[in-house]
């Protein structure tokens, strides 16, 4: 059991951070509903129970001076026993869990107005949706948060490679597949997105799951794990007996515009200028516009991206957005014929930290930022 103790005191900094977005639009208060809001601000505190919900069984509901959790009559004597979110100045509201209005409700009388009044994280039933901001204000990583990011992406980069060190030809993808969600589980994290493919399967699809398919030559493993809310994205390949000339290609020219992105989203950069710097890598590469045919990642922390962006967006309220000091990037760029590149970096500095690589996996090159390379001959 995670005690709140075993936890960092994250949440008054995003507490914060979430009133003063309030405070911008002029708004008495804002509700939390979606999971990675409410992980944000309370720290983690509660694990997801239906990890494909969109709408959390926890709500924040944060007003200049106070601070509650709304929640179910069945999840409250588990939050409030395991939790203890009096410690963090947290009061607990609990409602009905048969009742569909009873959240709302309970929301709105505690903030003493209508949810006509009330800003929120994109929930329908508030006026106000202030998704943006308040994904803007938790960019920025504190250090505890960053310590957090940096573990589970040691604890994700060792399922991924152990399970690829282990990998024999003839292995199945789903057994591989399992192997690394097994070892997701086993340190208290989530696999959002798990990825095992091989073979001529890597080569035609950009996103090859797991089939039960026989891996012979080639496996690529590419993961999203989350933790306390927090998530790191990697992608790896082994192989036995050689890769061939057009995949060795194709991931040498996605390192290089790796690193071009990488050295693009020092803090105080623009994502327009990341963008910018994303179409002149792939046209470095004689592969313009080829950015299209695959999503290439972003800013992650709360969620496995914080938002989607392409170069063509220049109207979305992301592209003018400033990469603050402490944000974590996962860019996944790609090009035809099975080559991704893919690790988590922190920004806290104006050289990238990667968060996701690990001394037992061999390096592509000796260039920086360091970029992993193919364990070759696995078996």
């Amino acid at each position: 059991m995670n005690s709140s103790a075993d936890r960092s005191p994250r949440e008054a900094g995003a507490i914060g951070r979430a009133r003063a977005v309030a405070h911008s639009a002029a708004l008495p208060g804002v509700v939390l509903t979606r999971p990675g809001m409410v992980a944000w601000v309370t720290g983690g505190m509660n694990p997801p129970i239906d990890r494909t919900a969109t709408v959390d069984v926890v709500w924040a509901v944060v007003s200049d001076k106070r601070t509650a959790l709304i929640t179910t009559e069945v999840e409250a004597p588990r939050l409030l026993a395991e939790y203890a979110p009096a410690s963090h100045e947290m009061e607990v509201l609990t409602v009905p869990w048969w009742d569909p209005e009873a959240f709302l409700q309970a929301a709105s009388e505690y903030l003493g107005t209508s949810c006509a009044d009330l800003g929120s994280d994109g929930h329908p039933a508030f006026a106000h949706d202030l998704t943006v901001p308040l994904t803007q204000a938790r960019l920025a990583l504190s250090e505890p948060e960053q310590e957090q990011m940096r573990s589970l992406g040691r604890d994700a980069s060792g399922a991924v490679q152990d399970a690829l060190w282990a990998w024999r030809p003839g292995d199945r993808d789903r057994d591989v597949a399992a192997s690394i969600a097994a070892a997701v589980e086993r340190v208290g994290a989530q696999a959002p997105v798990l990825l095992v493919g091989g073979d001529e399967r890597v080569r035609h699809f950009r996103h090859p799951v797991a089939v039960g398919d026989r891996l012979h030559n080639l496996v690529m493993a590419v993961l999203v794990a989350s933790r306390n809310g927090l998530h790191v994205a990697l992608t790896r390949y082994a192989c036995a007996g050689g890769i061939g000339a057009e995949l060795t290609a194709g991931l040498a020219a996605t390192r290089r515009i790796h690193r071009r992105l990488l050295a693009a989203s020092s803090p105080g950069e623009t994502i327009r200028s990341v963008m910018t710097e994303l179409e002149a890598a792939y046209a470095a590469e004689n592969a313009e516009g080829h950015w299209r045919q695959h999503y290439q990642g972003g800013p992650i922390g709360y969620a496995q991206r914080e938002f989607e962006i392409a170069p063509t967006q220049t109207t979305s309220p992301w592209i003018d957005i400033t990469l603050p000091v402490g944000c974590a990037v996962a860019w996944n760029p790609s090009v035809s014929g099975g080559a991704k590149d893919e690790d988590t970096y922190l920004t806290a500095t104006e050289t990238p930290e990667p968060i996701t690589m690990t001394t037992d996996w061999p390096l592509a090159d000796e260039q920086l930022p360091a970029r992993p390379g193919v364990l070759v001959d696995a078996a």
